[in-house]
């Protein structure tokens, strides 16, 4: 659910949308899951944002879920 909202999130920002996919693991162990977004070099600083803006208020947003499921995020962005 996070993952899916995050990819068509990210795709709405990225002027490469069809480079971009998004993986998620989870480690049931410490109760959390990574997040990470793979995008095209120049849709990089595009989903960071300006002194890390974007990046931020999308964790934010997932931090709600957190307080829903329990579960800690980690978001990460690289390039494809």
């Amino acid at each position: 659910m996070v993952d899916d909202f995050i990819k068509s999130y990210v795709k709405k920002i990225a002027s490469h949308s069809e480079h971009i996919s998004v993986t998620k693991s989870i480690d049931s162990e410490n109760n959390s899951c990574d997040i990470t977004i793979y995008a095209n070099d120049s849709d990089i600083g595009r989903i960071i944002g300006r002194n890390g803006k974007m990046i931020s208020s999308i964790k934010t947003l997932i931090s709600g879920c957190k307080a829903k499921d329990g579960i800690s995020y980690k978001i990460v962005v690289e390039s494809v």
